[in-house]
């Protein structure tokens, strides 16, 4: 009997993600995430549903009782025209009063700043994960490369024996 390759099921599959910052992983030990929304124009959403959008240089910068997303680049959506949105503004994160005053403690310390880890439709509305974390210095990453190099190595031999 030939089984047949089932479709996954799009109705209980509700987060896509839209974009990640791969490199926050290697620059950074994340020490704690967070998941929050983003106040966005109807541009952007639209935007974003196309896909188009650079993590590669945004943090999240605390002022007062509210967080902003600083330096992420969602490109014009055309169709917009004359109601479209500016690229790079700064864009506010939806967060409880407690989540906030967590997040503000941590990210107050030194040497530890906030990331954004992952962009995401989660219910049809845009999440953001929003990571705290430590930046890595040049012999942490070598010595992070060395031990995945090495587990690589250790996994290819156990499975050859």
């Amino acid at each position: 009997m030939v089984k047949k390759k089932t479709e996954p099921d799009r109705e209980h599959d509700n987060e896509r993600v839209i974009s990640q910052n791969r490199s926050a992983r290697h620059e950074y030990d994340v020490i704690d995430t967070l998941e929050c929304g983003l106040v966005l124009t109807g541009s952007e959403v639209k935007s974003l549903r196309t896909g188009h959008v650079s993590l590669d240089e945004a943090y999240g910068r605390i002022k007062g009782n509210e967080v902003w997303l600083v330096g992420c680049d969602i490109p014009e959506y055309v169709q917009a025209n004359r109601f479209n949105h500016e690229p790079r503004r700064p864009r506010k994160l939806l967060l409880h009063r407690r989540e906030i005053a967590k997040f503000a403690s941590k990210a107050y310390e030194t040497g530890l700043t906030l990331v954004p880890l992952k962009l995401y439709f989660k219910n049809g509305r845009a999440k953001l994960l929003l990571g705290v974390c430590r930046g890595r210095k040049l012999h942490d990453k070598r010595e992070k490369l060395k031990k995945r190099s090495m587990d690589r190595d250790i996994s290819r031999a156990l499975r050859r024996s």
